[in-house]
């Protein structure tokens, strides 16, 4: 039994859920309900990243209060992750008083410590509006593609450089910008890149690709000390003198969410947050997220951790997908083109949505989705073999009561072997190839059940029906089983129906016999 922390990337509170969140976050919903099977304590945590400087932004348009932006999205990400049958131990939000007090207290230590340092640099300034701008409050005209664009990236993929910062407007009140000297605290990356170094060599086996790839060129690029304030009005105050007008930059406050979140959950429920934070044999540690927050998580966090000076816990497993294309193209909110979770959940089957982004995610490479290829997928493998297989066995016409009888070998034998096969390949992060494995037994419960023709043992031999429909039952009772962090409500349905336990991640044999009430499709055709 390991103590096992699951750490879901914080979504950032200024616009609606998508399905790229989903197809990046799932995995961490499909990783708590199997740790939980075999045993361990699960600790899975996340929750909305509330500050920064796109909210402010989004306020002063819709002429509202950061605060009221942010409770919206909060309220909305909060219903999308419930529909989705995400099984957080805590979701919360950065815009709670126990973060911003855990997370001063987490920054003032590692400001102790030596690893956070005051520096000057040269910063875009607007002379109007009388303050320092950061990226995403500039526009500029893209040098590559001749667009007006904000100054963090182009649509076109153009990333602006220093150079070209300096022939920014501010966004706000069209104003040239001007570059003036400002004075804020960095984390000594430099400093720690050969603590950081060591811990990735250590770890990066465990880790995707991707993430492999991205914290490798980040090093041998060299770190460099990165800046942990900045000067707006919304967010968590910095608990250091002289910067009672600054705030911490949003980088720091969210990847420390974990561990304030951790330790409310830990508080509220009479538990150690340091059996899972501080380091020790039995524990696991696995972060999930997009692409575009590996560093996030794969850098900042470790060197946060490691300035700590507290025998921190450094997380083992870099669950990183790939991006999601729709329609064949890149999600962007200029085109409009992208669809909601909510849309989804409210729309579909929220099973076979969970099922098809795990057994159709960008792993390995990027992905495309269509609802087209989602309803083919529904209709092939939730209805016409995962489906019909229960269906045709717990329906058949006239059986009224699944009898005990002996469990055929070969079926015992290929169940135990795919509770080993799908182990192994959700421990190597290859959720894709456990889901097919799932999907084997399935098709072998078809195959024996076609083979074996109970509709015409029905009539001729009801000592042998009796038995070949204990057989399947026991076959999909293991599948409710090895599905419920998949399809956790057919799992569950499949659960009351045959009157099982479906807590521990072992096989199931059907050991009484079981009266049949009324049996319900568990997946509909779409259309």
């Amino acid at each position: 039994m390991k103590n096992v922390v699951i750490g879901g990337a914080w979504p950032y509170a200024n616009s609606p859920l998508h399905i790229g969140h989903l197809v990046a976050l799932l995995p961490g919903d499909f990783l708590a309900r199997y740790h939980r099977k075999i045993g361990d304590n699960v600790m899975y945590v996340s929750g909305t990243d509330c500050h920064g400087t796109p909210i402010t932004l989004r306020a002063k348009k819709e002429n509202k209060s950061p605060k009221d932006i942010s409770d919206y999205y909060n309220k909305e990400f909060s219903e999308a992750f419930n529909k989705m049958n995400f099984s957080y131990n805590l979701y919360t939000q950065t815009e709670t008083e126990y973060h911003k007090e855990k997370a001063q207290q987490i920054f003032r230590k590692i400001y102790d410590n030596g690893y956070i340092v005051e520096k000057e640099e040269m910063q875009s300034y607007c002379p109007k509006c009388g303050k320092f701008l950061a990226d995403r409050e500039l526009v500029l005209q893209c040098p590559n593609c001749g667009r007006e664009t904000k100054a963090e990236q182009c649509d076109c993929g153009y990333v602006p450089t220093p150079e070209d910062l300096k022939k920014a407007r501010c966004q706000e009140c069209g104003t040239d910008v001007i570059e003036k000297e400002n004075k804020n605290l960095f984390l000594t990356l430099e400093k720690l890149q050969s603590k950081i170094e060591e811990y990735v060599e250590k770890n990066k086996a465990q880790w995707r690709k991707n993430a492999q790839n991205e914290t490798m060129k980040y090093l041998k690029q060299g770190l460099i000390d990165r800046a942990v304030t900045r000067d707006l009005e919304w967010g968590v105050d910095i608990p250091v003198e002289g910067y009672e007008n600054k705030k911490m930059y949003v980088w720091i406050e969210a990847v420390l969410g974990y561990i304030t979140a951790t330790m409310k959950y830990c508080e509220d429920n009479n538990l150690n947050w340091e059996d899972y934070w501080k380091e020790s044999n039995e524990q696991l540690m696995y972060m999930v997220h997009g692409k575009d927050n590996i560093i996030f998580h794969s850098i900042i966090l470790p060197a946060l951790l490691i300035a700590m000076d507290s025998n921190m816990k450094l997380p083992d497993k870099m669950v990183s997908c790939e991006y999601l294309n729709i329609n064949d193209e890149k999600m962007s909110k200029s085109k409009g083109n992208g669809i909601t979770m909510l849309d989804l959940a409210n729309n579909y089957n929220v099973d076979s949505i969970r099922y098809y982004f795990l057994s159709n995610g960008p792993e390995k490479k990027d992905s495309n989705f269509t609802l087209e290829d989602y309803r083919l997928v529904h209709n092939s493998d939730m209805v016409n073999k995962f489906g019909n297989f229960i269906n045709r066995t717990l329906k058949f016409k006239g059986l009224e009561e699944i009898k005990v009888a002996k469990l055929d070998e070969e079926i015992e034998k290929e169940i135990k072997e795919t509770y080993k096969k799908v182990s192994e390949n959700i421990e190597k992060l290859e959720f894709r190839k456990a889901i097919e494995e799932i999907m084997n037994l399935v098709e072998f419960g078809n195959k024996y059940y076609d083979e074996k023709k109970p509709w015409i043992l029905f009539k001729e031999n009801i000592d042998e029906f009796y038995n070949v429909i204990y057989n399947c039952t026991n076959i999909i009772a293991n599948l409710a089983n090895l599905f419920e962090p998949v399809v956790p409500e057919a799992s569950n349905k499949l659960k009351k129906y045959l009157d099982i336990n479906l807590d521990k991640w072992e096989n199931i044999i059907i050991e009484k016999n079981i009266k049949l009430s009324e049996i319900e499709p568990l997946f509909e055709k779409i259309k």
